[in-house]
């Protein structure tokens, strides 16, 4: 008997238990760092002041660890300072910060001394936004006027007269100048200061900050000075500096802990030791004073500390330094406990109370949607609107980028798989591949901050544009050969798009209007609905149809150009219905892919006329196809060399209304040449395209952080980037999967279809009736609903009384039916039980009318009501 070979498979479910597993290291690393790490920083105010790095080589993006830095804005500042004052006091390195912080609050002040002879003198300006900013020169901290702040009167101890930020420099004088006493008579001058600020009756100040002695660059400094200011001084005085304001034990992760120590009380002073880990020696000429870059972002460290707690806390959160996060309303809390908790609650009743409770299983098929949205919108909102998870700022980095595109690339190049005959032409399995590509690109763009860089914003637009196309490609084809304009289809439609954005609306406190792409999508279904609507018994008359779109196309470009019509609309909404949404955003999201969808449209109907009149058929046909590629492969050629002439970004959108429809065709007639190409699809972006909708609205929030303003970082540690690129990419995909297969099924529970067993087809003659109302195939559910062009069946077809109906048009290579038919085709089958929304059988069945009144009525309540 011949040995036995050792075997190895892999059980078919580990991608599921890979996924559960990096949920679990997630979760687990999330509370190691969150209750134990960082508990005694849970704002991360040290972590801003404490420590960082440069993301970039300009040193325009400063990284503080574990949290985001916001770049202040004179209006920011004058929300925050409320007209209050700001007191600078110190040395020159004191004044250099001085004029860059007030250089930020107004643009208008200058960013240094008028002249050399002046840089030992006092300043005192008014910003705009009447805020109050005093420079005095005081390298020793013993004059007046610092004793005056230290010790103010009683009249002086109006809290009107409060400065927000008191800012004391010094320790490089006492260095250079033997006279002053050297570092003895600075450590008492530091000893008295602390003590008179640790001692006041009350704040000085809303924020005192201490400053650290800047390090110098002894290879630049003139001769004197390096003779007297040594580095090893420097970091004595750092040092006793930190020992005197943050005492060790005040920086124990454990002190939560309670075992008997001595833990001395920190003083109210903020020391940002990371001024210091700021410094290049790059960025200085004498050693000593360093670029405007370098200090102005020092001075948005110091506006970060002071008033990032105090702007106000809406959307978007992408603040994160040293900042709490806001408790939710009672209104809000009362949406979270319903989102958070209905399906756990409905799981545990149905266990405990149902008759059938002894013989469930662990999950039903009718309980894991529910479960699953229950489990997304919880770790969501965990994830971007609790200290949970860290936040950090993104940085574009060519390598990078390049790096994750050709990965991508080369992980669906190896899962390319070829089926046994021609798909037919944008089959789904290659529609798939399409919105899976272009959405991995798309993530890519968005996780390493490439908007600035017009070379790749650009064909990103025209990605976006892309999916319009076949929003207007497929619904089309939909309502030509189906002419299903019924109450069901659009429902099926439109909670498809807009269930997971109304839902993550509402818990996450945004805008719907920010997740752009399901209300954009949404808008123009609406319009291709009415376009194919209105007159549809003239839509088998090209004439007439064409007629119709290029009116539609009329009406909508002359709405689009009226802006007092959409602010009309929206002020409505703002009146009636408590929604607050930008006019001017809308409008540039609209405008900016304004025909493509029309053009997806005439690309429908041009098909569709191809295959009646079999064109295919023409011997000249191969020419056509052949030429067309050429043609095709110029144009794309042609528009990357255009966009890439192009001045910026903001030149190539006035262009992009007029010219994305070109790759975007070209696209479509190169990946459809030939058979080969049909019959191929990468299964890896098909994947990613079976749940492209639920990727592009979660990553807002789970992928990337701050409402897209920055990254996810689940992994601390300033080298851990990639690994936690890996990490939460898993946890992400694996998220919008289950969320887009829970989606499908909760609509197909709001619309009344459920899970069906194939019927014998049920075709219309030329003049269809209204078809039977569709039913969202098994391998189906959760995706995306974009309607491809429908495939011919094998089977001989006939009408209600069973007389055969002539053969439509065909291609040469006849393709299997497609998923299409058998969408709006066959009687209607007993349904499922499928998803329920509350436990046990006897439950209330409302109709379809009755759900969507009932939705729309408690989302009007709750924008009515919503603070």
């Amino acid at each position: 008997m011949p040995p036995r070979r050792f075997q190895f498979s892999l059980n078919p479910m580990w991608p599921h238990y890979l996924s559960w597993a990096c949920v679990g290291v997630a979760v687990f690393l999330g509370f190691v760092r969150y209750g134990v790490i960082d508990r005694s920083d849970p704002m991360h105010c040290n972590a801003l002041l404490s420590g960082g790095r440069w993301l970039d080589k300009k040193y325009k993006n400063w990284q503080p660890d574990g949290c985001m830095m916001h770049q202040y804005q004179p209006k920011d500042v004058a929300t925050c300072m409320n007209s209050q004052k700001v007191v600078f006091v110190g040395d020159s390195v004191t004044r250099q910060l001085f004029f860059q912080f007030a250089h930020v609050v107004d643009p208008t002040l200058p960013t240094s001394p008028p002249n050399d002879e002046q840089k030992h003198a006092d300043y005192l300006y008014t910003s705009t936004s009447n805020i109050q900013l005093q420079f005095y020169w005081d390298p020793y901290l013993n004059s007046t006027h610092i004793q005056d702040i230290l010790h103010p009167r009683s009249r002086q101890r109006l809290s009107s007269d409060t400065p927000a930020l008191l800012v004391l420099g010094s320790g490089l004088w006492y260095l250079h100048y033997s006279e002053s006493g050297g570092l003895p008579a600075w450590e008492a001058r530091i000893e008295s200061t602390l003590a008179a600020i640790s001692e006041a009756p009350r704040p000085l100040a809303d924020v005192v900050v201490m400053l650290p002695v800047e390090d110098v660059v002894p290879s630049k400094l003139s001769r004197e000075r390096a003779a007297s200011m040594h580095a090893s001084d420097i970091d004595a005085m750092n040092s006793d500096l930190m020992h005197r304001i943050q005492p060790p034990a005040s920086r124990d992760p454990f002190a939560f802990l309670p075992f008997p120590s001595h833990r001395p009380p920190t003083l109210p002073i903020a020391l940002p030791l990371v001024f210091n880990h700021m410094l290049h020696p790059s960025q200085t000429e004498d050693g000593l004073h360093f670029s405007d870059l370098v200090v102005r972002m020092q001075a948005h460290v110091l506006l970060n500390l002071r008033c990032n707690d105090v702007l106000p806390k809406t959307f978007p959160m992408d603040k994160t330094c040293c900042r709490r996060y806001p408790w939710p309303s009672v209104l809000h809390l009362l949406v979270l406990a319903g989102a958070f908790l209905w399906a756990p609650v409905n799981w545990l009743l149905a266990r405990r109370f149902s008759p059938r409770s002894s013989g469930l299983p662990l999950l039903t098929d009718e309980e894991k949607p529910g479960l699953a949205l229950s489990f997304a919108a919880a770790i969501i909102y965990v994830a971007d609107r609790t200290g949970f998870w860290l936040k950090e700022q993104k940085q574009f980095d060519p390598w990078t980028f390049g790096f994750l595109s050709l990965l991508s690339l080369a992980l669906g190049l190896v899962t390319v798989k070829q089926a046994d005959n021609d798909l037919g032409f944008l089959n789904r399995e290659q529609t798939d591949e399409w919105k899976g590509w272009m959405q991995i690109a798309i993530l890519i763009y968005h996780y390493t901050g490439a908007s600035k860089i017009s070379g790749i914003y650009n064909p990103i637009r025209v990605l976006v544009a892309a999916y319009l196309f076949m929003t207007g490609y497929g619904h089309t084809t939909y309502y030509i050969k189906k002419a299903d304009f019924g109450l069901l289809r659009i429902a099926q439609v439109l909670v498809r798009l807009n269930l997971l954005t109304l839902l993550l609306a509402y818990t996450m406190n945004t805008d719907y209007i920010s997740y752009y792409f399901a209300p954009l999508v949404s808008w123009w279904y609406l319009i291709i609905y009415a376009t194919m609507a209105i007159g549809s018994r003239y839509n088998d008359r090209t004439v007439i149809l064409i007629a119709k779109v290029f009116a539609s196309m009329t009406i909508v470009t002359w709405f689009m150009n009226e802006p007092w019509l959409l602010e009309s609309i929206f002020q409505f909404l703002a009146r009636f219905c408590n929604i607050h949404w930008s006019a001017r955003e809308w409008a540039f999201r609209v405008n900016l892919d304004l025909w493509i969808v029309y053009f997806g449209m005439f690309a429908s109907l041009a098909v569709i006329k191809v295959r009646e009149h079999r064109i295919t058929d023409h011997p000249r046909w191969p020419l056509v196809v052949k030429t067309s590629a050429a043609v095709s492969a110029v144009i794309l050629l042609w528009f990357f060399a255009f966009e890439l002439a192009q001045e910026d970004k903001f030149a190539y959108n006035l262009w992009h209304p007029y010219v994305s429809f070109l790759p975007v065709g070209a696209f479509v007639v190169l990946r459809n040449a030939n058979a080969i190409l049909r019959s191929a699809s990468s299964r890896m972006f098909a994947f990613i395209g079976t749940c492209s909708l639920e990727t592009f609205i979660i990553q807002y929030h789970l992928w990337l952080a701050g409402d897209t303003k920055g990254i996810l970082k689940v992994i601390p540690g300033r080298h851990s980037r990639p690994l936690n690129l890996l990490l939460t990419t898993v946890v992400f995909v694996y998220v919008s999967h289950l969320v887009a297969k829970a989606t499908g099924e909760i609509t197909n529970w709001i619309c009344g279809t459920a899970k069906a067993a194939p019927s014998l087809p049920m075709s219309q003659p030329a003049q269809p009736l209204r078809p039977p109302a569709p039913t969202i195939e098994t391998e189906e559910e959760g995706q995306e609903v974009i309607f491809m062009v429908p495939q011919e069946e094998d089977e001989t077809r006939k009408d209600r009384d069973g007389n055969p109906l002539p053969r439509e048009p065909d291609t040469p290579a006849r393709p299997q039916r497609r998923w299409i038919d058998r969408l709006a085709e066959g009687s209607s089958p007993q349904p499922t039980p499928g998803f329920r929304v509350w436990y046990g059988d006897s439950e209330w069945k409302p109709g379809l009318r009755t759900k969507l009144f009932i939705g729309l009525g408690v989302m009007w309540l709750l924008n009515i009501m919503w603070p």
